[in-house]
């Protein structure tokens, strides 16, 4: 992925006001680990989470809608600042919609990052649509923009630092 510089990608970064992030296979690697009493480990890399973090102080909005539950979600959404969480989510679109209204939000403001079928409705939805690199053929194809990384290995970072510096924060200290 190349910086936002010029161009209606640019413009659209520049815009942003809300980025929606899916978990499994963009904040995580997409692998599950399973003890013997359920889900009991997510991977999330930290430079993902000093991006939301960068993203957030600059005044985007930062939030979550995942399909599936888990307390290592919950857990790491509040370390990172981010207050909506939205989770065991079979259609993201209504969520989306509740959240965004309740922003006052239009679509064309929003972003988001996904890497499967079930993140196409919402990628089609928004006004800028990122996939990681190992995403699923088909979520690659919806994207406008596709990251460098794969997911849970900095894709989400890259997107952070595409939309600082579309809005000219690229430099900006946390």
């Amino acid at each position: 992925m190349s910086a936002a510089t010029t161009g209606p990608r640019a413009d659209a970064a520049a815009r942003v006001r809300l980025l929606v992030l899916d978990v499994d296979g963009v904040l995580t690697d997409g692998r599950l680990y399973y003890g013997v009493r359920g889900e009991t480990l997510k991977v999330f890399h930290v430079r993902d989470g000093l991006g939301v973090k960068r993203l957030a102080a600059a005044g985007v909005t930062v939030a979550v809608i995942s399909g599936r539950r888990s307390v290592m979600t919950g857990r790491r959404c509040r370390e990172l600042g981010i207050r909506h969480v939205f989770q065991g989510v079979e259609d993201k679109l209504p969520a989306f919609h509740r959240l965004r209204e309740r922003l006052g939000l239009a679509c064309g403001v929003c972003a988001c990052v996904g890497d499967d079928l079930p993140d196409i409705p919402l990628m089609r939805e928004v006004g800028l649509a990122f996939a990681v690199a190992d995403a699923h053929p088909q979520a690659r194809r919806e994207a406008q923009i596709v990251t460098t990384l794969p997911g849970g290995q900095g894709a989400v970072r890259e997107v952070c630092d595409y939309l600082l510096d579309g809005r000219g924060q690229a430099e900006a200290a946390t």
